[in-house]
């Protein structure tokens, strides 16, 4: 894995041109990332790259290519893509993820009912891909509870904390960093299959935005940290 100690990491996210994939880009390159937009439809990544620069102007324009090669020349890969596509995207960037991290937003969203909770038989779709993938690769959930309207509003402040699971300390911590940069406060949540709790959270914070007509319904985790 190359170090990222001096310098901020290289980030690669499946997904780029999607609604959450996007938005987190947008605020990353703003906050001095250099970012790779992985897609595959290489021409739709080109141009959502051009996107985010035309808006925000970073310090590294944003790139646009397919996802292996966003994910190669990455130190930390994002897999925000739908339920339906997360395996099999995940199996085509294994081999150039391999002693890095991949942080993984999906939420089992089974429609049309997704105001219900759907978890899969083992309780959480991230913790059943950091079971396929092995221990080459440190799966972290984050980022499921967060509209993503609001992330690509670049100068909205998101309300809303981001719960991070992992089986590694130091993977949730790299995590943690990068929901500090993209405006919000991220707590240790535990390890991959405590992510079934953020999984379902969805549901319920969609269900809730619909009946209190709400806009983008977060959580907040109460007290002081030590």
């Amino acid at each position: 894995m190359k170090k990222m100690a001096d310098e901020l990491p290289i980030i690669a996210i499946m997904g780029g041109t999607g609604n959450q994939g996007y938005g987190l880009a947008l605020r990353w390159a703003k906050a001095g990332y250099k970012i790779f937009l992985g897609s595959r439809d290489q021409k739709k990544a080109i141009l959502s790259a051009e996107k985010i620069n035309e808006l925000v102007s970073p310090v590294f324009p944003v790139i646009g290519s397919d996802n292996g090669e966003a994910a190669d020349l990455s130190n930390i890969a994002i897999l925000a893509v739908p339920a339906s596509a997360q395996v099999s995207v995940a199996d085509e960037i294994r081999d150039k993820i391999k002693g890095k991290i991949l942080i993984d937003v999906t939420v089992p969203l089974v429609p049309p009912k997704i105001l219900r909770v759907q978890l899969p038989q083992n309780g959480s779709v991230v913790a059943r891909l950091q079971g396929h993938l092995g221990d080459e690769i440190q799966v972290v959930s984050a980022f499921q509870n967060i509209a993503a309207h609001h992330l690509q509003d670049i100068d909205h402040e998101i309300d809303c904390d981001v719960l991070v699971c992992g089986n590694k300390k130091y993977a949730r911590e790299e995590a943690i960093k990068l929901v500090t940069a993209a405006g919000m406060r991220g707590w240790h949540a535990g390890p991959i299959e405590n992510s079934a709790a953020a999984e379902a959270m969805t549901s319920l914070l969609l269900y809730i935005n619909r009946h209190y007509s709400l806009d983008g319904a977060g959580i907040r985790i109460s007290g002081k940290k030590a």
